[in-house]
């Protein structure tokens, strides 16, 4: 993660320091030797992509290798939460002692989306071939109603 800082100019980067960019390397190192390789951002969330489709959203989110069953969505309060949690193969210690290397990540995934502008009732959710597609139809607004007054 990147942090923004506004920029001011310090009095010590007015001369050249051949050590400066030695010590801002390795105090950025220390701080976070692996980058963004395991930070929990990143593996408890997927990646979405919402388009507009006139009348309904259409949210499209990557969520290979999870079973149906182990994907939840849940309204509250104007906010939809999809969730969906990956059990491990290697958690039995018989198997653990199988396994040369294990990358794939396994745990609890989830995202919350606000649906204050959407027709929670007619919410269509598919999922197919690791791609959970859901179509969010919009509320659709109340015309304000014009009224004739007679003047007595």
């Amino acid at each position: 993660m990147f942090e923004i800082r506004p920029y001011r100019k310090r009095r010590d980067e007015i001369a050249y320091n051949p050590f400066r960019e030695m010590e801002d390397f390795e105090r950025r190192f220390f701080e976070n030797p692996f980058g963004s390789f395991f930070r929990n951002g990143d593996i408890a969330e997927f990646k979405t992509d919402i388009t507009d489709e006139g009348d309904c959203y259409v949210l499209e989110a990557d969520l290979p290798g999870f079973n149906k069953k182990d994907i939840h969505l849940d309204l509250s309060d104007n906010t939809l939460t999809v969730s969906a949690e990956r059990h491990s193969e290697h958690e039995e210690k018989d198997k653990k002692e199988k396994y040369v290397r294990v990358e794939r990540s396994y745990g609890k995934y989830s995202r919350q989306f606000d649906v204050s502008a959407i027709d929670t009732e007619g919410i269509n959710a598919k999922y197919e071939n690791g791609v959970l597609r859901l179509t969010l139809p919009k509320r659709q607004e109340a015309l304000p109603e014009t009224k004739h007054l007679e003047i007595n």
